[in-house]
């Protein structure tokens, strides 16, 4: 295939991530199909990327999300500076299309680069009430389209976003690939949760959820970037630490901590690769207690291909990926959820992993994408003319004194 991609992952975290990082799996996940199908991929990441690919650029040498929730006025730059990059690669003029995953602010570079760059599909990976000023007035100008990662996310978009839509493409695992075939491993009691820790993903609910019911949940994902248990203890502990008023630490420690005994609930902080696959295999369950419409879903689709159950509540993308009463139960709130809980080995882990094997495979998200590239190159160049802003009014004399 005669096509070169810029795929632009942003500063965060390297390409794949150590440990959690759902944007920078997704991109590990999906060039290396793409480079299968014959796609030349130019990898826009940080110094720390190891994902094999045609050619890597970078700023920074690692990834900055350590600092994504410190005060904006500290780390403005940090995303303006890579896009810097991406721009000065972007218009070679050997690309022919830049596949951005850097949330408002590589559309707004991209978009505001106007003809100096090639067309652009941006994916929304993220909940899009976040930025009504910037997606509820979106103007692609004919050459930046979006896709979304589920239905129900664009269902949800603003109207000028959803018109620059080019459709959707749900995530995908490895672990997707011959799940039907893998043998089972035996499931033990607990149920888990992986996947950062915040109040959106319900964590709390869950935790006290199972608490209340005799069920052992382990917890597995970062707090704030923060990847040890010693380690939180250590910013908890000091009150100069930067991290140590973070939204996500104060969480953990405020409403989720309280649940965490060690027995009942444990938090074993960040597993990553095997570890994880383990863990969530051997689980009487996966919990999804949503507190907001969940776009996408990654841990959802990794969890079935694992052959592990599905207990959550209905929101954003879980009906989607979920089929009640067969890949998992889906409740309508947090009460509907902890009744669900104890009805969890009603499901067959075998439906699970078929259900993986079928629909969330790698190869079936880059057919996908190849899909939605396409249809970006293929739709016809426009230009957008902006009024001409009015001049300035000429400076008046000071006032006497």
């Amino acid at each position: 295939m005669d096509l070169s991609v810029l795929i632009n992952a942003g500063p965060w975290l390297p390409v794949p991530p150590e440990g959690y990082g759902g944007i920078e799996n997704v991109i590990a996940t999906l060039v290396p199909e793409l480079r299968a199908e014959g796609v030349h991929v130019v990898l826009a990441s940080v110094g720390g990327a190891t994902l094999e690919a045609d050619e890597h650029v970078s700023l920074f040498p690692e990834g900055r999300f350590a600092h994504i929730q410190r005060p904006y006025n500290q780390v403005m730059g940090i995303a303006h500076a890579h896009m810097q990059m991406v721009l000065e690669r972007a218009r070679r003029g050997d690309v022919r299309l830049v596949h951005d995953h850097l949330e408002v602010v590589g559309a707004a570079v991209l978009g505001a680069a106007g003809p100096a760059v090639p067309p652009v599909l941006h994916t929304l990976h993220w909940d899009l009430r976040k930025h009504p000023e910037f997606y509820g007035g979106f103007n692609g100008n004919g050459r930046l389209f979006v896709n979304g990662v589920s239905a129900s996310q664009l269902a949800r978009a603003p109207e000028a976003l959803r018109a620059c839509s080019l459709g959707h493409a749900h995530l995908s695992t490895p672990l997707a690939v011959d799940a039907d075939r893998r043998p089972a491993p035996a499931k033990q009691p607990y149920a888990v949760m992986v996947g950062r820790i915040t109040r959106a993903k319900g964590t709390h609910i869950a935790a006290a959820a199972c608490r209340r019911l005799g069920i052992p949940l382990v917890l597995a994902g970062p707090v704030n970037g923060i990847d040890t248990v010693q380690e939180l203890a250590e910013v908890y502990a000091d009150p100069s630490h930067p991290l140590h008023g973070a939204p996500d630490v104060r969480y953990f420690m405020e409403d989720v901590h309280p649940h965490v005994d060690g027995e009942a609930v444990r938090w074993i902080g960040t597993v990553a690769g095997a570890a994880r696959d383990d863990l969530v295999a051997a689980a009487r369950a996966a919990l999804f207690p949503v507190q907001w419409a969940e776009p996408g879903g990654t841990a959802v689709i990794e969890a079935m291909a694992c052959g592990t159950p599905v207990v959550g509540i209905g929101r954003g993308c879980l009906p989607e990926l979920v089929d009640h009463g067969r890949t998992g139960l889906l409740a309508d709130d947090d009460e509907g959820f902890a009744r669900l809980l104890p009805r969890a080995e009603e499901i067959d882990p075998d439906e699970c992993r078929k259900e993986a094997a079928a629909r969330f495979t790698p190869r079936t998200m880059a057919l996908r994408y190849l899909e939605l590239y396409e249809r970006a190159l293929s739709r016809p160049r426009t230009v957008v003319e902006v009024p001409a802003r009015p001049a300035p009014a000429a400076a008046q004399p000071a006032p006497p004194r």
